[in-house]
């Protein structure tokens, strides 16, 4: 499998965190070094491990705030 780098530009906040400390963030991330995307997942302590998760486009995301 091959590498997927990555950096979280903005910490935009916590959705919630479970009993093993692992907390579902949104988060502006930037994957292989592409412009940055809202990004929803789960989050090991430090951003050492992640899960899966989504990317959402500005675009996708306005779309999602005005569908909630």
């Amino acid at each position: 499998m091959a590498n997927i780098e990555y950096e979280i530009m903005e910490e935009v906040g916590v959705l919630s965190e479970n009993t093993r400390g692992w907390r579902k963030e949104l988060n502006r991330v930037s994957w292989n070094g592409r412009p940055a995307k809202f990004d929803i997942r789960d989050w090991a302590e430090n951003h050492e491990k992640m899960g899966k998760g989504i990317t959402l486009t500005d675009e996708e995301a306005e779309a999602l705030k005005k569908l909630l």
